[in-house]
């Protein structure tokens, strides 16, 4: 019988928000998740003893949740939380409006009817509001009840089934009391006390296994040398060289004495910072005690000469130099993708169902008896996206795990295992010899460093770093110690995700600051003054353009190419690559998006990336588009034969799509282009209609343009040009 063990590896970390010096955390986000995914995860493990699954514990997480446990750091939301609502400044109030709506309005926000209530009182963008002025229009009780629900909103599955006050509480909905809130927040601190206990609880049972990253969260590679960055891109801008392969080093020893402290035992396995290996890594990590580490199956690819997936990716290797080797496994990206960016958009029974087909197919297509499956992905993040927090996807999966071998496929035995415990009974069969240097993002580090915000954070901490050395053999050993710690803290990779273009957040600015707070904090441990250059912001403020609106006219010829410049002049695009915050997911399906109009049509283009299309099956695209009376949809196919022609489907509010019509006015050459008449989807001019772009693979959602929200627009008339001139 064949053998498939699918080794799952939640990947929960937060980055190091607090400030020693100041003693406080500017961000909430490790005691909100602690609520949420922290506790939910160990609590729906605990439900199913037989499903063995991996997770990777970050120091910089865990120190956190012990400073919160133990009362020694509050962060700037806690105490705004604690602030009786009848005694908030005006500013203090500016701040609950400006920030306590910090969550998934989809998920966490709209599902409350008096938390949604208070978001559209406040308005969904305040960006250049006068908040103390806005804050006039809302009495103590709404802020007392944004208070509660600012922290209620975030307590998962878990919690709720373990204290039925909460789900009371949620009941109430409104008129909360200020005893109501302290109990809130005494719930909330249970949740950070039990977490790690009951982590180290589960895994002295077996149950689960605990691994760790270095202890900031560093990217190693770039730690070590700076250079290696061109190793995968040898066109990446560099700053000023830094080579600190101590510092590499001393981030892996401080992570595993952390975790031997908290749970018990020495960790096995490492999922380094971002998935970000290199050759130079392997013997630190060995000297550390490691047995293996992780990364991403495009690391893979490139360190292989000749890559055929199915063959190639299910199984461990060794890396290293011989009797001293070191296993790397490779998680399945597109899995991890789906769980992580796909299955929230969809049922949890059609999710579960696609997750079994992949798995089914593995098991078919790849070689050999005894399969792994390393399923690695950000254990926190996702689940805010789950209407339900994952609760039904996650307990439906385990329970068919749990169930055996019977109803997944004749012939093979599915188990879900530990990675070590699945290491013992498949060990490597093949060594590399060649080790890719990359990280789980497009095997590069491009996220890190060669934007000239990256390569100004590098410098300053080259700087920093070199005068901290300086010092070092002068200063008494609690100084230097103090000030070394707060230069690791300063080599974490969050700082540098959010600098650059790749991604965008509310909050890009505080990371900044974080940042440079850390490096001033160095200076200040070892007795030194800061530089004034440390009081000077990397990050340039920005706003994502996500979709513009067509500016004129159009007339395309429907052939599949853009016949000239002009052809397309003046459409509507989206952007098909938006920041997408704290998570990150393979480049998107389409590189262009444009769409507009004639007075008597409607018109879009789509340009594929055929190297992500290339393999795919069963996609289609949906081009969504709906009044409030009407929605229809028009759907081709994405992979496969070019399609000859496209489906009208639609429906009445609330009701079932049915299908309509089906037009030949579409080409795809080395575009997509196609023309819908106004006349049959029931537009007139001057109706206002929204439009949005969907791709789906096997009828589940995959991808969706814009991400959040439909490009809101008007059906043209005569004098639509001429009012755009006037503008």
């Amino acid at each position: 019988m064949k053998t498939v063990r699918i080794c799952f590896l939640w990947h929960m970390h937060q980055p190091y928000y607090t400030d020693p010096v100041a003693g406080s955390a500017s961000l909430p986000w490790v005691r909100l998740h602690a609520t949420k995914a922290y506790f939910d995860m160990a609590w729906l493990a605990e439900r199913f003893p037989t499903v063995r699954v991996t997770f990777n514990l970050t120091p910089s997480l865990l120190i956190q949740l012990k400073e919160l446990a133990s009362g020694s750091v509050q962060d700037l939301f806690l105490e705004h939380t604690k602030r009786p609502a009848a005694g908030l400044t005006p500013a203090e109030r500016a701040f609950l409006l400006r920030h306590f709506f910090a969550a998934n309005w989809s998920t966490m926000v709209r599902p409350y009817p008096r938390y949604h209530e208070l978001l559209v009182k406040r308005g969904a963008d305040v960006n250049g509001e006068d908040l103390e002025r806005l804050a006039r229009l809302f009495t103590t009780q709404e802020f007392l009840d944004l208070q509660i629900w600012h922290n209620l909103a975030w307590f998962g599955y878990g919690m709720v089934a373990r204290y039925p006050r909460l789900k009371a509480l949620r009941v109430k909905d409104r008129g909360f009391t200020e005893e109501e809130k302290r109990e809130v927040l005494a719930l909330q601190h249970q949740a950070i006390t039990e977490i790690i206990p009951c982590y180290r609880r589960l895994a002295e049972a077996g149950q689960i296994e605990l691994t760790t990253s270095p202890f900031y969260h560093p990217i190693l590679p770039l730690l070590i040398d700076t250079d290696i960055a061109r190793r995968p891109r040898p066109e990446t801008p560099l700053p000023q060289r830094l080579q600190a392969p101590a510092d590499a080093e001393a981030q892996i020893q401080k992570a595993v004495a952390l975790h031997t402290e908290l749970f018990g035992t020495p960790p096995l396995g490492l999922w380094p910072s971002e998935g970000s290996v290199c050759p130079e890594m392997v013997p630190i990590l060995r000297r550390a005690g490691f047995r293996w580490m992780a990364t991403d199956e495009d690391v893979l690819a490139h360190s292989l000469n000749g890559w055929h997936r199915e063959a190639a990716l299910y199984q461990p290797y060794a890396v290293g130099i011989p009797g001293d080797r070191l296993a790397v496994f490779f998680r399945d990206r597109k899995i991890s993708d789906a769980v992580g960016f796909v299955y929230s958009k969809n049922t949890a029974e059609a999710a579960i169902e696609d997750f079994v087909r992949r798995i089914h197919g593995i098991a078919h297509q790849a070689p050999g008896d005894h399969l792994l499956i390393p399923i690695i992905l950000d254990g926190e993040n996702p689940w805010e996206h789950y209407h339900d927090g994952g609760e039904q996807f996650l307990s439906g999966l385990y329970g068919r795990i749990a169930e055996g071998s019977t109803r997944w496929s004749d012939g093979v035995q599915v188990i879900a295992d530990t990675i070590s415990h699945a290491l013992d009974n498949v060990p490597p069969a093949a060594t590399l010899e060649h080790l890719h240097s990359g990280s789980w993002i497009n095997a590069d580090f491009k996220i890190w460093l060669g934007h000239p915000e990256d390569n100004r954070a590098w410098d300053l901490l080259r700087e920093t770093r070199a005068r901290l050395v300086e010092v070092t053999g002068s200063l008494p050993s609690d100084q230097t110690r103090g000030a070394w710690e707060e230069l690791y803290a300063a080599e974490g990779s969050d700082w540098w995700w959010w600098f650059g273009d790749d991604f965008e957040t509310d909050y890009r600015e505080e990371f900044d600051r974080l940042f440079r707070v850390h490096l001033r904090n160095v200076f200040t441990r070892a007795g030194l003054p800061a530089p004034e250059f440390l009081n000077e912001p990397l990050v340039r403020v920005r706003e994502p353009d996500l979709a513009r609106k067509p500016i004129g006219l159009l007339l395309p010829t429907i052939d599949g190419l853009v016949t000239d410049f002009f052809e397309w002049r003046g459409a509507g695009t989206i952007n098909p690559a938006p920041p997408l915050g704290a998570m990150w997911k393979a480049h998107p399906l389409l590189t262009y998006i444009g769409f507009g109009f004639s007075l008597d049509a409607l018109f879009l283009r789509l340009d594929p990336d055929e190297e992500m299309l290339a393999g795919q099956t069963n996609m289609e695209v949906e081009l969504h588009l709906e009044t409030a009376e009407a929605a229809h949809k028009l759907v081709f196919s994405l992979s496969g034969p070019e399609p000859s022609a496209f489906r009208l489907y639609s429906a009445s509010p609330g009701q079932i799509f049915s299908e309509t019509n089906r037009y030949h006015t579409i080409c795809r050459r080395k575009v997509i282009e196609l023309a819908a008449p106004f006349k049959d989807l029931h537009l007139q001019a001057g109706q206002e209609f929204k439009l949005s772009v969907v791709v789906t693979q096997n009828g589940l959602e995959v991808e969706r343009y814009p991400r959040h929200h439909p490009v809101t627009l008007t059906v043209p008339d005569t004098d639509f040009e001429a009012r755009l001139w006037k503008v």
